[in-house]
């Protein structure tokens, strides 16, 4: 079992967190050498200091510019390396809303000569110009390196890299350095057989030069720098990863590690939150603010709703957009639970709870009848009647092909329809529509009919928590494996194929765990079974599985910790992390 307590990180006096105040100036784009990139930057001045001082995140140094983060225990400065002998320590600050770390780059931009002008929400940055030497390949026991030798350091970016699910398809990569090559380095090869390195090809693009190359599915391209001389080494291998554990700020600790179960290694990628941390707080969270319906990337879900940081959660239907499972936040249910699957649910004190939920909904009639509600705002029809309010949106459209839509304004039923179309319905916003698939209630919602709702959970512990996310299946409760797909209504093969997987969990001191994991060392993903024990070798006592495959990312900072973005499939709703810096 891992120790990832970030508790024992965070002091009680906790040192005082340096924030980005609204009065500096600061933006959300740089332009690199002529290219403008999503990327927050601030800039200040200090009492004292001749010159101001630059701040860019750290996501966007590492994604943008090739800035290697290294392992750090104090949040107050970050060490990395970029064309250094040794790591340097940068000061962090972050933006008043906690959502962006920003790493003071004044020295490093004096030292490689950047040239820095703000101009509007822009930082322009202008890098010198440098030149590739030579690019040498050659094949190694445990895979294939290139390296490309540069006249200075210069910023580089992984523009795609592909995932391969199985590790049977090959992967792609392209690898952009701001450099210019000589023509006669524009030229592409084949690699024979087996090699981890299938082809490579180098294309001159407007002062860049573009290293696009085909790897095995089992490999992935690491990429480091060295000095005197500069260069690029990209290690195209297998084996375990480099680890990390970076304490990305009070109660905020991310892990990268590989996790062994017999033979085969995991490298899983998670964040350990402290619930208790000040400032501090989960939520559900989704992409549309004025509608339940739509998908969005996790990583613009996450920026449009200011998290420090977020995973994906719930199922939901792909066709139509909509959710499948219970959402619940601050109190009001978004979304019912559905098929009694697994949920997790937390309160502003920091208690969770883990388990399997059903909702109970009573429609009470001024006739008398009692009716139940079998869903809420949910995207999964089944017989009943289904409840649909103003928080799916301002229509609705018939799921199924022949359905009957009362209409219930002020808590009075005014109207009746069938459909047999998809046409829509307006949803008041003073009422509701009560949607009726292959089932019939007579008489007992005519026209005028007063009507009265009563909500409970079972079990009824989970009546108490305001926050509630259902995925499942649960995968550890009490610190035993549970896991039972058949009894959440997973069919098969659900349960025994192998994929990319995301959870949450929680330790046995309160540690809340927010885990993603790909594919092992040398072959896919985990199994269910493979990532309940997985998540309970990280330190879990409770368990729940989240939608996984191409929905699986973890989001810290303004960038995906767990992939490439290219690679990352929409989703509809996710687990945010929000935290303000210096609260008390």
């Amino acid at each position: 079992m891992l120790a990832v307590n970030p508790a024992a990180q965070v002091a009680v006096n906790q040192p005082i967190v340096q924030v980005a105040s609204a009065s500096t100036h600061q933006g959300n784009q740089i332009q690199l050498n002529g290219r403008t990139y999503p990327v927050a930057w601030t800039q200040w001045q200090d009492p004292g200091q001749t010159a101001p001082s630059v701040g860019i995140s750290d996501s966007g140094l590492n994604r943008r510019f090739g800035v290697d983060l290294t392992s750090s225990n104090d949040f107050r400065q970050q060490p990395v390396q970029w064309f250094t002998p040794k790591p340097l320590a940068l000061a962090t600050r972050f933006s008043e809303n906690g959502a962006s770390r920003y790493l003071d780059v004044s020295a490093l931009a004096r030292s490689a000569n950047w040239q820095i002008q703000p101009q509007g929400n822009v930082l322009k940055i202008q890098s010198p110009a440098a030149k590739i030497g030579k690019i040498r390949s050659g094949r190694q026991q445990w895979g294939h390196r290139l390296v490309i030798d540069l006249d200075q350091p210069t910023p580089w970016q992984m523009e795609r890299l592909t995932n391969s699910r199985t590790g049977k398809k090959d992967r792609e990569f392209v690898l952009s350095i701001d450099a210019t090559a000589a023509a006669g380095l524009g030229k592409s090869w084949k690699f024979p057989g087996k090699s981890a390195l299938k082809s490579l090809k180098i294309t001159r693009k407007q002062g860049r030069t573009l290293l696009s190359g085909v790897i095995a599915g089992t490999k992935r391209p690491r990429v480091w720098m060295l000095t005197n001389p500069n260069r690029l080494v990209i290690d195209i291998k297998g084996g375990i990863p480099e680890q990390r554990s970076i304490l990305w700020a009070p109660g905020i600790l991310r892990q990268e590690r590989v996790i062994s179960l017999g033979n085969k290694q995991y490298p899983v990628t998670w964040l350990a939150l402290n619930p208790q941390t000040p400032g501090l707080k989960l939520q559900p969270i989704w992409g549309n603010r004025n509608a339940l319906l739509g998908i969005h990337p996790l990583l613009s879900m996450a920026q449009g709703n200011q998290v420090a940081a977020a995973i994906n959660a719930g199922y939901f239907n792909r066709n139509n957009k909509t959710p499948l499972g219970a959402i619940r936040q601050n109190g009001q249910w978004i979304s019912s639970p559905i098929l009694n699957r697994g949920v997790v649910a937390w309160n502003p004190q920091g208690q969770f709870q883990m388990g399997r939920l059903n909702l109970q909904q009573v429609l009470s009639t001024s006739g008398g009848k009692r009716l139940s509600i079998v869903s809420l705002d949910s995207g999964y029809p089944q017989k009943g009647i289904a409840r649909y309010t103003p928080t799916w949106g301002p229509t609705y459209t018939p799921i199924l092909k022949t359905e009957k839509i009362i209409t219930v304004i002020n808590n009075q039923v005014v109207s009746e329809k069938v459909s047999t179309s998809t046409k829509s319905f307006a949803i008041p916003k003073n009422g509701y529509l009560l949607v009726l698939r292959s089932f019939d209630v007579g008489g007992a919602l005519a026209s005028g009919t007063q009507l009265q709702i009563q909500t409970a959970t079972t079990p009824a512990s989970f009546n108490g928590f305001p926050n509630i996310v259902g995925a499942g299946p649960l995968l550890v409760s009490n610190g035993q494996v549970v896991l039972n797909a058949k009894a959440e209504k997973f069919r098969p093969p659900f349960d025994t194929q192998s994929a990319p997987r995301s959870g949450i969990g929680q330790t046995a001191d309160g540690t809340i765990l927010l885990a993603a994991v790909h594919n092992q060392v040398s072959g896919p993903g985990p199994t269910l079974k493979e990532w309940a024990l997985i998540m309970q070798r990280l330190g879990s006592v409770n368990a729940l599985n989240l939608d996984g495959g191409s929905s699986t990312s973890l989001y810290l900072g303004g960038q995906l910790l767990d992939r490439h973005p290219v690679t990352a499939a929409r989703v509809q709703n996710g687990i945010g992390v929000f935290w303000r810096p210096n609260a008390r």
